[in-house]
């Protein structure tokens, strides 16, 4: 079998992870056996080559079953051979010595398949010939791992092969969060996203199930009841370098708290993330009575197929409520009408007449806004009671007061009981300055209701999170053990979201912030429980230094959350130099691109020009936030809830997903087609093997970048035909030790450093990378 001819592909991926240095991985590599021709029989003819094999993953399903702290995994992937060639298939599981699997059963349609099982060291070997012949780093991460590996089988052309592996592991337990990982970042090693990719994770343990979280995708998360939680993942032609993790918590009581902390560098302050989740069933929370206030925009802009949605979507409102609550509605044109004078309880008769007054509003008018506001907020009259406004527009204001800050004045002034407000922009004729502005003053969310969008969908959505408050009122402390010298700065900064409100049964708060100082300390979460106070607190620790990446998440999603923030500030108040230079340098250490920061991605920009790059992104601010009304206005307020309500450190991919692809819209010019922008998006983020980072512009429309990758916690940028990490200085990239890719010392630098940071050195261009304060310069291998 000649070298030249065998190509080893990452197909799949399977395994778990703990919260430990090193991940428990195990990965599905093809490799492609091309046979020797027979020689020739006349020499002076050069052997045909051979015919090069392709191959699909048409699908890879995960279902995972754990309790309490033990794993039951089954994946069964579907591999097809598009080429014309028998494909030989061999697979290889990379695992770790301190893999706690057991029962690992790999089948091929059915049948078990005979395998082996390599200590490290020859697994190493293994693992470097693979590199050198291939002259592909992808495997580097797997340095330092054993390794299982299956005999040869065959796949004829155009057939299908349904690869299924079974195992068991017990998970560690870290910080009280169990920790599950499975590597599906398949792009790392793929040229091919993967169909389709569906995950089901089913938890069931004995405590009461409080924290489940996702750091790097979005679940759908079911909770049936207090000791089970179901989550699932369902991606079309997936393409993503990250693995799939979870992590849970278990505690009895109303409420639990997890505090997981990570600090690169014990000079600079750490980055931490709370999440404190109530019981899922709680008779607390079916005994808080609430008020709501439903404010329904009736204008004349209103009518057609959306009314007929926000009367569908009011009445679900009004439907949902629950005995004990009081509420009223706000109809709204040039006049205001109220469905009643006060406050009503709810009864059998009040909700069917509310549904009466629903059903019988029609459009016509003009957007009387400041009017329906202060209507709204002066009925509420008991600030002991948790209340609620949920205000709906889809127009500018045109009748009765229509400046902006004047509004937003006259809303707090009326709010007299601290009540939060919820804003709904129906299309792009709104303003959305002034609904943010709304919100924010208000302890509230905006959420913007696209022209294709269905508005029930969205109302929804928010009433299934605050229909039953739990903990009201929210306040978090946290005090060390250890004293804080006098005058020093505040040991706990810079936390998000700035104003906490209320916790909601089934709702879980993530709140994320900097620390100075590490060590023990003791977490309070404080509010109100059916109106009376109460106070939780857990022990926990901030580390004074991190020994690994595992948990670098925390500090992407604390910039992301920064970012929102910075953004809304700038929007809301106006310009400040500090501020713009701060979104600069964020986006640059991070690798989070906004429609202000995206000329970032051009490879003439110098990413060391301070003042320039300030003053550039000034400039785009300035532009683009003056929008007030219109799509780019909506799509950019959007955009910016979306950083300052993060849930997770999911790059910025994730985010753009979910916008509109079309292209962009000039008075009176062609809107590009929508499929010919997304196949654009696929084909850069395909080039890139899912590591490209992505934005929106300012019309909310997703752009990829090529010459921006983020890699784990770290971002590098395409300079000058080379690779940059951005946290290398120029000073440091000149005292840089410069290292032959596939040369010795090479390999020596990936054994040195492990899987953790050998992913790194994957790039087939130069890059320049600090590892573990070291810098390299890794250049390419001479060509054979």
């Amino acid at each position: 079998m000649s070298s030249s001819v065998r190509r080893w592909l990452l197909l799949g991926a399977i395994a778990l992870g703990l919260l430990a240095p090193s991940f428990c991985q195990a990965q599905v590599i093809i490799i492609d056996h091309g046979r020797r021709l027979p020689p020739p029989i006349r020499p002076s003819l050069p052997p045909p080559r051979p015919i090069p094999s392709s191959y699909a993953v048409r699908s890879v399903d995960v279902q995972t079953s754990i309790t309490d702290q033990a794993a039951k995994v089954q994946i069964s992937q579907v591999f097809r051979n598009t080429g014309s060639t028998v494909l030989e298939a061999q697979f290889t599981f990379p695992l770790p010595d301190t893999a706690a699997i057991s029962s690992l059963t790999l089948l091929v349609d059915g049948q078990e398949l005979p395998g082996r099982l390599l200590k490290k060291d020859e697994a190493r070997q293994i693992y470097e010939d693979i590199v050198r012949r291939q002259r592909d780093p992808a495997l580097l991460e797997y340095m330092g791992q054993g390794m299982f590996q299956t005999s040869v089988f065959p796949i004829p052309p155009q057939a299908e092969r349904t690869v299924e592996i079974r195992y068991t592991q017990l998970l560690k337990k870290d910080n009280g969060l169990v920790d599950f990982v499975l590597p599906i970042g398949s792009s790392k090693h793929s040229n091919k996203p993967i169909e389709q990719l569906n995950v089901t994770v089913r938890i069931q343990t004995a405590d009461q199930i409080k924290t489940v979280y996702s750091p790097t995708h979005a679940l759908d998360i079911q909770r049936p009841d207090n000791t089970h939680a179901v989550c699932k993942m369902s991606v079309q032609n997936a393409y993503s370098p990250d693995d799939f993790r979870l992590l849970y918590g278990t505690v009895n009581g109303l409420v639990g708290m997890n505090l997981i902390s990570y600090r690169p560098q014990d000079s600079d302050d750490g980055y931490l993330v709370l999440l404190a989740s109530p019981e899922v069933k709680s008779a607390v929370a079916e005994r808080t009575a609430k008020t709501m206030v439903f404010v329904f925009d009736k204008s004349g802009s209103m009518s057609g197929k959306k009314l007929e949605q926000a009367k569908e979507a009011l009445k679900f409102l009004i439907n949902q409520l629950k005995p004990g609550d009081t509420f009223n509605v706000i109809a709204y044109d040039s006049a205001v009408e109220a469905f009643r004078p006060e406050l009503q309880r709810v009864d059998d008769a009040t909700i069917q007449a509310a549904l009466s007054f629903a059903d019988g509003l029609y459009a016509g008018g003009s957007t009387n806004i400041d009017g329906a506001l202060q209507t709204a907020l002066k009925m509420l009259n008991d600030p002991k009671r948790p209340s609620y406004v949920l205000f709906m527009t889809d127009g500018l204001p045109t009748v009765g007061e229509m400046q902006e800050l004047k509004i937003a004045a006259n809303a707090k002034q009326a709010n007299a009981v601290n009540a939060r407000l919820f804003t709904f922009g129906v299309g792009f004729d709104v303003n959305a300055r002034l609904l943010d502005r709304l919100s924010r003053d208000h302890r509230g969310q905006s959420a913007y209701v696209r022209p294709n969008e269905n508005i029930e969908v969205h109302v929804a959505s928010l009433q299934t999170k605050i229909g039953s408050p739990l903990l009201t009122d929210l306040a978090v402390q946290i005090d060390l053990d250890r004293a804080i010298p006098p005058g020093s700065a505040p040991p706990i900064s810079r936390t998000y979201p700035r104003r906490l409100t209320d916790l909601f049964q089934g709702e879980q708060l993530v709140w994320v912030g900097r620390y100075k100082y590490g060590g023990p300390a003791k977490i309070t979460l404080s509010g109100q429980v059916a109106g009376q106070p109460q106070s939780f607190a857990f022990p926990a620790t901030l580390v004074e230094k991190s020994g690994d990446e595992s948990l670098a998440f925390v500090e992407k999603l604390w910039a992301t959350r920064r970012i929102g923030e910075i953004i809304d500030e700038l929007d809301l108040q106006g310009q400040n130099k500090e501020l713009v230079d701060e979104l600069v340098q964020l986006s640059i250490r991070h690798g989070i691109i906004t429609p202000y920061t995206s000329f970032l991605a051009d490879e003439r920009t110098n990413l060391a020009d301070r003042e320039s790059n300030r003053r550039i992104s000034a400039d785009h601010l300035s532009r683009d936030l003056s929008m007030t009304a219109g799509r780019g206005a909506v799509e950019q307020r959007a955009f910016k809830g979306r950083l300052k309500e993060a849930g997770n450190a999911a790059d910025m991919s994730d985010m753009m997903r979910s916008m509109p692809a079309s292209g962009p819209v000039g008075a009176g010019g062609a809107r590009a087609p929508a499929n010919e922008k997304k196949a654009e998006n696929i084909r850069r983020y395909s080039l890139s093997k899912g590591m490209a980072a992505s934005t929106v512009n300012s019309n909310g429309e997703a752009e990829v970048l090529e010459s921006v990758r983020n890699i784990g916690p770290k971002t590098f940028f395409r300079r000058n035909s080379q690779w940059q990490d951005s946290t290398v200085t120029a000073e440091q990239a000149r005292q840089a030790v410069r290292i032959v890719q596939f040369s010795k010392e090479y390999f020596e630098l990936a054994a040195d450093h492990g899987g953790t940071l050998a992913k790194y050195l994957a790039f087939e261009e130069p890059v320049l990378v600090n590892l573990a304060g070291k810098i390299y310069q890794i250049d390419p291998a001479p060509a054979e």
